[in-house]
């Protein structure tokens, strides 16, 4: 499986944006697909993460309300809508895909892709 995230960018505190992981490679609706975000010098954390056999999700704390992840009907992308942006939002977001696991442990995961930065202005 190869993924590929795009759509970061600089934006302002309070604004939207989405970003996406776009997958190929191998049959993708067996997976599960997590958002991570690493910020300078500190340790990546979970955003959030889609099951795709049930379309259910789950958000890290410190997103929940303000972020969505979703996929569209028969697209291989996973998008993650991020709205009410704060400046400590800004990380190199990263997506990945878990063949056997829907969790917030970034080592249950297979396959990464090479991350979109979003920064936020205050």
């Amino acid at each position: 499986v190869q993924l590929q995230a795009s759509g970061g960018g600089l934006v302002q505190a309070g604004a939207s944006l989405r970003v996406s992981c776009a997958a190929s490679g191998r049959t993708f609706v067996r997976y599960a697909i997590g958002w991570f975000r690493q910020a300078p010098e500190k340790e990546r954390e979970f955003v959030g993460a889609l099951n795709l056999s049930n379309g259910f999700a789950m958000y890290g704390d410190s997103v929940k309300g303000r972020f969505t992840i979703f996929r569209e009907n028969g697209r291989n992308t996973v998008f993650l809508q991020m709205h009410s942006l704060k400046p400590e939002d800004t990380a190199v977001y990263y997506c990945a895909a878990s063949i056997n696991s829907w969790s917030r442990q970034g080592t249950m995961y297979d396959y990464w892709g090479q991350g979109t930065l979003v920064t936020v202005s205050s």
